[in-house]
């Protein structure tokens, strides 16, 4: 921490001079801070013609969203760039290219993204990019794949689990996924008016046991190396190329956790959907949402499973049949963690701007409680839902 300052724009510049690896640093000449999310600072660094070439991006030693009150370790930098860099060599194609950090300034310099668009913005606009859940379908198979006891030696495997312990970063994931939203806290964040429905999630006795039995999963089950919060904010599409960036959160849990997310943010978005085109207007919408939800979990569980008959390197785990019971498995965690998603960006701290940016205060009610009701039925039939079509059935079944 000795080394550690807070950049200033001028810093940010002169940082991508020197680690930006291009052949005239000089033509980097401004920074713009552009960082929207809970945790960082990000520069876009631009040259004379105002275009962002490159981007440089800090830590701050608190949660930027909450203030100083709320301390964090910058070591979440490296833990980041290690774990991109990690899943760059598995799935170039998809994953931010790392091209320098700094654990001790806790910041990194990465390619620029500009000729991509958030992916959240994408959907809320309505905006659909056919090729995106299949790509990202399939970094996460490759990724996933090769960071697991299905590619790697035991000794590997056991010393990426020592290498990637993120314990604060899980300890955020822990609290705001499982516990905040089941009890009263300060950071919980939700309208008045959902007081009634808050309160009998609370009280459901049935679903607060499913939880915790979810978070003893996230607690101990050390399977992949997983990007630890791969939502639709974290992630950048644009025609025919999807790119993943955001992995703070990386560290070695169950793979179900990270295909649940996804599929969780994937589910915000159809709940959100009405309250954007209106309930009529929103239902071609609404399906395509589905039909993403279902390209992406075959096109991970296909492209897993190939990877996995032809390059699994234990014995025991190459057993015929073993694949796919594995494959049951993180399907039934994901429908779970994708409940805890549903609930906690709608009760918890932080929200998506799917249903944040509904104009309409009744619609956006409607919405928010739909996605807490959903969360919650998902929770509790989490091992009924034994297929990507059983699961979209059921959807649609509460909409």
């Amino acid at each position: 921490m000795s080394q550690y300052r807070t950049f200033t724009a001028a810093d940010a510049v002169a940082y991508a001079q020197q680690f930006g690896g291009f052949d005239d640093p000089t033509m980097l000449v401004d920074a713009q801070e552009v960082g929207d999310g809970n945790l960082n600072l990000v520069f876009k660094i631009l040259d004379p013609q105002g275009v962002s070439r490159i981007i440089v991006k800090q830590a701050l030693p608190y949660v930027r969203c909450v203030g100083e009150t709320w301390p964090l370790t910058i070591d979440r930098a490296r833990l980041e760039a290690q774990t991109l860099v990690a899943h760059y060599q598995h799935s170039p194609q998809h994953t931010v290219n790392i091209l320098h950090y700094d654990a001790s300034l806790a910041v990194m310099v990465m390619e620029d993204l500009s000729d991509h668009r958030i992916w959240r913005g994408e959907l809320v606009r309505g905006q659909h990019y056919p090729q995106a859940t299949t790509q990202l379908g399939e970094y996460l198979a490759q990724t996933l794949f090769h960071t697991s006891d299905f590619w790697l030696h035991p000794h590997e495997k056991k010393a990426q689990v020592a290498r990637f312990i993120n314990p604060e970063m899980c300890e955020i994931t822990e609290e705001l996924f499982f516990n905040d939203p089941y009890q009263p806290h300060a950071r919980n964040n939700y309208p008045a008016a959902l007081e009634p429905q808050v309160v009998a999630l609370r009280s459901d006795k049935a679903l607060k046991l499913a939880v915790a039995q979810l978070k003893y999963r996230f607690l101990t089950q050390a399977e992949a190396l997983l990007h630890g919060d791969i939502h639709s904010g974290s992630i950048f599409v644009a025609e025919g190329s999807l790119k993943v960036i955001d992995a703070e959160f990386g560290y070695v849990g169950p793979v179900g956790f990270d295909i649940g997310t996804a599929v969780g943010n994937l589910l915000l978005n159809y709940c959100a959907l009405p309250g954007h085109f209106g309930p009529r207007d929103a239902d071609s919408y609404r399906e395509q949402r589905l039909e993403d939800i279902r390209v992406l979990w075959l096109t991970f569980a296909g492209r897993f499973s190939a990877l996995a008959l032809n390059n699994t390197r234990d014995s025991a785990l190459a057993t015929e049949g073993y694949v796919a019971h594995f494959l049951q498995k993180v399907w039934t965690d994901a429908v779970g963690f994708c409940g805890t998603e549903l609930i906690r960006r709608t009760i918890g701290l932080s929200h998506v701007a799917d249903l944040e940016s509904i104009e309409d205060k009744e619609m956006r009610l409607a919405c928010v409680g739909a996605a807490i009701e959903l969360g919650r039925f998902l929770i509790l039939i989490a091992e009924q839902i034994d297929s990507v079509d059983e699961l979209i059935a059921r959807v649609r079944q509460k909409s």
